[in-house]
């Protein structure tokens, strides 16, 4: 193999690994591919038209955000985000990684960071009205995370980052019945909150858009 091709093979490896990741984590997230199911590297290599290699990577990466449990030698089975991880693992840990940075970002906010906000509030907007629920869903985490940066506590960004994978599959489940408008509205909330640089109404409508109730029985296996 020439040089030039090697690193052609190279460029093209990652985006078809993280093509395989992101079409893994969507269909894990609508329910498409259930909690237990076995994932078999030749059947997915099959369906997304591509080798074994980057299926592998990707099942690789899904294992590290929780998504998939790996087996040594065997198989990934997909472990999927209960309602019982939500409410008292997933929600706890959110509240206490956002009330620490969200005001801790204010002093750092400025304009340039309410301006990074609405460039992805108008993305979530865009998504919502073409009823796109996954564009929706990752502008939500990349709000968020967004706010997170701004707050310049890196080790809390960290601890976000590993978390944000099972938040968004359970977002994609949780918001998939709800008004994708209604989501944009409480981001432009609090978006709203952060500029005015209140603390406590700002904590108090955080908490009340993070700490969601539960989904009905129904809904949880739809």
């Amino acid at each position: 193999m020439s040089a030039s091709a090697w690193h052609s093979a190279l460029d093209r490896r990652p985006y078809r690994a993280a093509r395989v990741a992101d079409a893994l984590r969507e269909a894990i997230g609508t329910g498409e591919l259930e909690p237990g199911r076995r994932l078999v590297e030749q059947e997915l290599a099959d369906r997304f038209g591509t080798s074994r290699a980057p299926v592998r990577e990707a099942i690789r990466e899904l294992g590290h955000e929780g998504l998939v449990q790996l087996v040594p030698y065997r198989s990934a089975v997909v472990l999927g985000v209960s309602e019982d991880e939500v409410h008292d693992v997933l929600i706890p840990i959110r509240l206490t990684l956002e009330r620490y940075a969200f005001p801790r970002a204010l002093g750092g906010l400025r304009e340039a960071g309410l301006d990074r906000l609405a460039r992805v509030l108008s993305q979530m907007e865009a998504a919502a009205d073409a009823g796109d629920l996954g564009g929706v869903v990752d502008a939500d985490v990349r709000f968020h995370e967004a706010v997170l940066e701004l707050s310049d506590a890196p080790h809390t960004v960290q601890i976000w980052r590993c978390i944000a994978p099972r938040i968004r599959t359970y977002f994609l489940r949780y918001d998939r019945d709800r008004d994708l408008a209604a989501v944009v509205e409480e981001h432009r909330e609090l978006h709203a909150a952060l500029a005015a640089a209140e603390v406590e109404p700002l904590l108090a409508l955080l908490e009340a858009h993070i700490a969601v109730p539960r989904l009905s029985a129904s809904a949880q296996g739809s």
